[in-house]
């Protein structure tokens, strides 16, 4: 979708397969996460609950994060999309969306995170994701403010994402 310029203008597939259209986020703030349930960093799932939590008790309708599973980091994401979602209900009692299994890199790598990438280059000018909960905080404006690599722990965050809820669109 060369056209895209904002993550609204792009549709990913949801926890059943079907179409998502971002454009249902519009005017939120949303953090984006490539999630995998056996991953070393898969106790994020916690602190990214307690995050989503505590946030939309200040902000109810203004924020949300968007799980994207993903099985392209040493085979850590194996399971099917139900497995995934009662994998994160039962363990972290997550109750923000987990989407469908997803490409983050490579030939099939859903578009909306090639364009995210292409907007935020990791370390260095890295395009590629280059493992698990790696992090993309998107503005009300639908823009990248910001990319945090694997090993930023969620709670580390709020700051930052509170500060963009405070602007406004």
């Amino acid at each position: 979708m060369a056209s895209a310029t904002t993550f609204y203008d792009f549709t990913v597939k949801d926890k059943k397969g079907g179409e998502l259209p971002l454009a249902d986020y519009k005017g939120k703030v949303v953090l984006v996460v490539n999630t995998a349930s056996k991953c070393g960093f898969t106790p994020q799932y916690a602190g990214l609950e307690k995050l989503y939590k505590d946030i939309t008790a200040k902000y109810p309708n203004d924020f949300t994060i968007l799980g994207f599973p993903c099985n392209q980091f040493g085979g850590q994401e194996p399971g099917t999309n139900d497995d995934i979602q009662s994998f994160c209900q039962v363990n972290y009692g997550v109750t923000f969306p987990i989407l469908g299994k997803t490409d983050v890199n490579g030939d099939k790598a859903e578009p909306v995170f090639e364009w995210m990438k292409a907007e935020k280059p990791g370390l260095l000018g890295m395009k590629r994701v280059k493992w698990n909960f790696e992090k993309f905080l998107i503005g009300r404006d639908g823009k990248v403010k910001e990319r945090w690599a694997s090993t930023t722990k969620p709670e580390s965050l709020e700051g930052p994402i509170l500060a963009e809820l405070e602007k406004k669109a």
